[in-house]
This record gives C-alpha cells, sequence and structure tokens, in this order.
C-alpha cells in the first residue's frame, strides 16, 4: 500500500517535546530529524506517556477467562443478601418463603427442588426478559414443570438434567466434580424465625437483560476470598448463611460509613457532562483549556468492561491534564456494577465513578439499565449500596426527573440516596420520555435540591449555554452545589470561559479556528498521527462539527445570550470562514477538516451519529 502525501504542518509529538512513535508512517515525517523517532518497541508507551488509564494485558486475560476476583464486591453482595445471580437474579442464599434447602437447592412450589448450578467456566447468562414482567408474582412466573423451558414433567433439559415427576427434584448438571444432590433436611432444620428473617432479606427481583447482558458469579473454594476477617461467631455452613447478612459489621475491611470515604466538593465548580461520542479525551482536553474544573469520560458500560472489551476501556483514558476526573459506569444490576466499580478502582486512576441512571437511549434502558432504574428504585437502593460500599473511591449518580413525562419521582427519593451512600447527584431536568424535546424543568431541580440531605451535594443539569444561566441558577437556589454542562459545551466549548471571566464572549472565526486546531492536534497524540489516526480525528471532528453550527456569534444577535433550543435560520457571516462554519450540511464540515487534516480519501461519506438536524435529540445521559 502506498503511503499518503505528507500533510501540512509539524509532527504533533515533536512539537510536545517527545520523538514521533509512527516512523515513516508518520503524516508528517517529512519534518523528522535524526532521533525524532522511537523503537517499536517501545511505542506504545511514548505515545501515550501523557495518558493514564490503559487496559493491562495480563487484566484483559484474566476477564477474558472469567478469572478476576471481585473480594470487596462479593463480600459486599454477600452481606446485602445480593450474592450470586440465581434465579430471576435472586440471591442463591434467599429465596421467598424461606424455602431453602441443602447444598443450595431451591424449593419451588414447596414439592420439588430446583438446584441453580454453575457451568463450568462459573457462569450464568440471564436470557431476554420484558421489564414490565419484573413485577409478577414468583407463582406466576415459576409454574410447575416450566421452569427453565421445561414444558412437560418428564421433559429432558438440553444439559442433560430433567424433572422426574412433579414432586421431584430438577437439577442443571454441572461438571462431574460439581454435581449436587438434592435433600430436603434443611425444611426441618429452618425453624420460624429464620424463615421471617429470609422474607426481610429477600433480594430484589431482577429484570433480565434483552442484550447481552451476561451475569458471572466467581465460586472459590477457599471461603476467605469471598469471606473476609469475618467474626468467628458467624456460621460459615451454607444452610445457615441466611442469618449472616444481620451482621453487617463482622467484616472490618468494608467503608460502611460515608465519613470514611474522600469525598469531591463539587461546589462551584465547572462540570464538563460526560457526552456519548463527542466527549472524547481530546475533547474534554480542549475544555480544560478553556476553563473546565472537573471532566467525566464518556458512558462505559459495566458488562463490556468486565469482559475486557477493549474499546470500551478506552473511554476510561484519562489524560495528565485532567486533575479532577471522574468515570462513568452505566449496568442494571449490583452485582455487575459493584465488580465494576472495583475493577476500576484497583487498576484505573479516576477522582470518583458516576452511576448513570439517566440514559434515555433505547438499547440501555432496554437491558434495565439507565432510565430504567427509575421505575426500579429498590434496585437503584441496591446498585448504590453495593457499589458505594464496596470502593473508597466516592460514588456519584446521574438521573432523570422520572421514568414518565408528569411522575416525577426523584423528590421522593432524594434523602435517600445520601443514606444509601451516593455523595453527589446530578439531575438532569428531564423525563426519559422527554428526551430532549423541551427545556429543563429547573423548578424541580430546586425543590430537591433543597429537599437532599447535608451529605449530599446536588448538581443542576441542562439548557446551560450562557454565564447568565449559570449565574441564575445558583441565585436562584444557594443550596445547588453547582451545574453540569453538557450540550453548551459541544455547541461552544469556550462557555467555560465565558463563565469564569462572566461575559459574552464574541469569538472570532479565526478564534474558533484555533480551538479547531488545538483539537486536532490533541486527536493525533491520542489517536496517532498514521493514516489510521488522521481518519479517526477527522471522523470525531465532524462528529464535533455537527454541534458547533449551532452557534450564532454574540456580534450577530438581536436578543442575548442565544438560547439553546433555538433554531437559527440559514444567515451570512462576517467573514467566509464564519458562515463555512455556520453551515448545517455534512460537506461543508468536511471542507472544514479537509483544511485542517488535508483532503479525504476518495468516495468519503459522513453521517452524524446523533442526527444533528434534529435539534432535541442527543445521546447523552
Amino acid at each position: 500500500m502506498q503511503k499518503l502525501a505528507d500533510l501540512e504542518g509539524s509532527c504533533p509529538f515533536l512539537d510536545n517535546g517527545g520523538p514521533c512513535p509512527y516512523g515513516l508512517s508518520c503524516r508528517f515525517s517529512g519534518t523528522h530529524h535524526d532521533g525524532d523517532v522511537v523503537p517499536a518497541v517501545t511505542t506504545t508507551a511514548k505515545k501515550n506517556n501523557s495518558e493514564l488509564n490503559g487496559l493491562n494485558k495480563d487484566v484483559q486475560k484474566l476477564l477474558w477467562k472469567n478469572k478476576m476476583k471481585f473480594p470487596k464486591a462479593d463480600n459486599i453482595l454477600k452481606l446485602l443478601g445480593l450474592h450470586g445471580p440465581g434465579k430471576k437474579g435472586k440471591s442463591m442464599d434467599n429465596v421467598k418463603d424461606g424455602q431453602i434447602l441443602a447444598n443450595g437447592c431451591v424449593d419451588v412450589d414447596g414439592n420439588g427442588c430446583r438446584n441453580v448450578a454453575l457451568e463450568a467456566n462459573n457462569e450464568v447468562e440471564c436470557s431476554p426478559k420484558v421489564l414490565e414482567e419484573e413485577d409478577k408474582p414468583d407463582e406466576v412466573q415459576l409454574e410447575k414443570g416450566k421452569d427453565m423451558g421445561n414444558e412437560k414433567d418428564d421433559q429432558i433439559v438440553a444439559n442433560g438434567a430433567g424433572i422426574v415427576d412433579g414432586n421431584g427434584c430438577c437439577n442443571l448438571a454441572s461438571e462431574a466434580k460439581n454435581e449436587v444432590e438434592c435433600s430436603y433436611e434443611a425444611l426441618e432444620d429452618l425453624k420460624p424465625d429464620e424463615e421471617s428473617v429470609a422474607d426481610e432479606l429477600r433480594p430484589l427481583k431482577r429484570a433480565k437483560s434483552s442484550v447481552s447482558d451476561v451475569c458471572s458469579v466467581e465460586v472459590d473454594s477457599d471461603p476467605s476470598v469471598h469471606i473476609k476477617d469475618e467474626d468467628k461467631s458467624c456460621v460459615q455452613n451454607e444452610q445457615t448463611t441466611v442469618t449472616e447478612h444481620t451482621l453487617p459489621d463482622t467484616d472490618k475491611s468494608l467503608k460502611l460509613h460515608l465519613c470514611e470515604k474522600k469525598l469531591i466538593d463539587f461546589r462551584d465548580k465547572l462540570y464538563l457532562a460526560p457526552l456519548t461520542t463527542v466527549g472524547n479525551l481530546p475533547f474534554r482536553r480542549v475544555c480544560k483549556v478553556l476553563g473546565a474544573d472537573v471532566t467525566c469520560g464518556e458512558m462505559a458500560m459495566c458488562t463490556n468492561l468486565l469482559q475486557g472489551q477493549a474499546s470500551e476501556w478506552a473511554l476510561l483514558r484519562r489524560h495528565s491534564s485532567e486533575d479532577l476526573f471522574g468515570v462513568q459506569i452505566c449496568g442494571a444490576y449490583p452485582d455487575t456494577v459493584a465488580r465494576t466499580v472495583e475493577l476500576i478502582e484497583k487498576h484505573c486512576t479516576v477522582d470518583f465513578v458516576d452511576i448513570n441512571m439517566g440514559c434515555p437511549i433505547d438499547i440501555v434502558v432496554n437491558k434495565g439499565a439507565g432510565s430504567a432504574l427509575l421505575t426500579k428504585p429498590m434496585r437503584m437502593k441496591s446498585v448504590i449500596e453495593a457499589s458505594s460500599r464496596a470502593v473508597d473511591t466516592p460514588v456519584t449518580i446521574k438521573v432523570r426527573t422520572g421514568y414518565f413525562e408528569g411522575k416525577n419521582r426523584i423528590d421522593s427519593l432524594i434523602e435517600d440516596f445520601g443514606n444509601w451512600g451516593a455523595t453527589a447527584v446530578t439531575i438532569h431536568g428531564r423525563t426519559r420520555q422527554q428526551r430532549y424535546s423541551k427545556l429543563a424543568d429547573w423548578e424541580y431541580i430546586y425543590t430537591c435540591a433543597r429537599a437532599a440531605p447535608h451529605n449530599l451535594q446536588v448538581l443542576g443539569n441542562g439548557d446551560v449555554f450562557s454565564y447568565l444561566d449559570w449565574s441564575n441558577h445558583k441565585s436562584n437556589c444557594p443550596e445547588l452545589s453547582s451545574c453540569m454542562i453538557g450540550r453548551g459545551a459541544l455547541i461552544k466549548p469556550w462557555i467555560f470561559t465565558e463563565i469564569k471571566e462572566k461575559r459574552h464572549w464574541d469569538i472570532s472565526s479565526g478564534e474558533r479556528l484555533e480551538i479547531l486546531k488545538d483539537y486536532v492536534r490533541f486527536g493525533l497524540e491520542h489517536w496517532g498521527s498514521d493514516t489510521r489516526g488522521v481518519e479517526t480525528t477527522r471522523h470525531f471532528l465532524l462528529e464535533w462539527l455537527s454541534y458547533t453550527c449551532r452557534y450564532i456569534p454574540v456580534g450577530l444577535l438581536d436578543v442575548i445570550p442565544q438560547r439553546i433550543n433555538w433554531r437559527p435560520p440559514s444567515y451570512f457571516g462576517r467573514d467566509d470562514l464564519e458562515t463555512l462554519m455556520a453551515s448545517d450540511s455534512a460537506a461543508d464540515w468536511i471542507r472544514i477538516s479537509e483544511m485542517l487534516l488535508g483532503k479525504v480519501p476518495a468516495g468519503f461519506t459522513f453521517s452524524p451519529k446523533h442526527k444533528s438536524n434534529a435539534y432535541d435529540r442527543a445521546e447523552n445521559g
């Protein structure tokens, strides 16, 4: 393959004071001199010396093989009665009506026993399920003789186990060394008071994933992996583990009190929201230069992180200039989220972890995550408790006002968030059903902020597009710690400068072009200066330009400031470049990219991921 012609300008790695890791493949190789190229062995280390949170290959292999241990998370899940993804997400130790049989078997209908055994690789896949079915009684969902795909009493299931008769035992076979026989002895030993304890500790019902939500359980013959430094008075026999959950103080390795955590003070700090696709590391660097105080990575799915997907781990990357940085994760169940939080704390450098409970995207909601959690407050509780108590890193959450339009519900939960372990909550002033179709309800955000306990910081989010918006929200509600800025930063990232300097910046087209040049330089450092890196940088630049075209220069406005929901008509700028930047045509965005990154490849086309022509849509939570 013939190398494309060099681009104008100098190599971004040389400008940054270091050698170029791409050698002759660099699109700026003409500017290289002797000693400017590093050996291939040290390429990765040299290229990313200013970036943190890379995925270690050994860690990735453990995740691929499902051999990663999560002792802290598993301890907490056990103490909360949430350990193990048994039938319908219930704990293996707690089942309705206290019907726990010996050896981990579950009495389905009072006449028989069903043993949920793990496969050889200790994974259990959650089958698709409609969210609305979650609240149905167990008696309806676990009909006799129809559990786990069995339609007849004598039908043989796929893995070799079968139901003997209506009063028999259905055993899902595992490996020969792990075979478990069903026993009824535990029923005789289960006293009435233990039954009531089992009822009180009954775990939350669980919506099964509709995509690829894989719930894994670590099984270790050594109980010290899961039960650490427990009091000797605790009985470790599996038949009596029901009572163990009432002794949360026995695990001395767990941080159960909020005061023991390192807290982040968000008050009056300019917080750049986590933004899907466009909120990448180069864009966050641009915002840091322009005045952002707090940055947060793009939303990452917990299941993908636990599977060791490199593309998902890339969303956790942090630049050294991000002095107050958090990552945002999204998951549907407490075991998945708690293990992800522990994994991040152990292998990444972050200041806080944010759990997204407001993402409106269908593919996320259909998996039971994001905004779907707003309909399940008890599961919200279990997710927050399990994740916050498993780590020392502060855990924050991001929510919307509710799921259905006209049915806000965060005000009824705001007092509980702090007790559950969250150190801060960001409230996006729209419901999931509204998406971005109406202006954010800041009066409701104020109501929630005033009702919040003193140990919970409340941040507002929605339609902040000028320093006046910021100042008005802060003055209208002093209880509000800060405001998160999302789409406003996408359209004009210099909003952080405006807020700090308390002015409307009539920025020129030349100044805007310099900001784009900074983005391109940061992008080439992050994605590479070879042909692949150049085209990746171009792709994300075009995604960003599909937002920046909405900006109307202050000098052309009759009414100041511009509102985020305005749809400006076509207009001529004060120069040709300003007119070009105002175009909503993808062809003009490509022209701007060619000014910075050279000609596009033959046959190149671009369509924005977020459908920029619809002003009320954006794929971020």
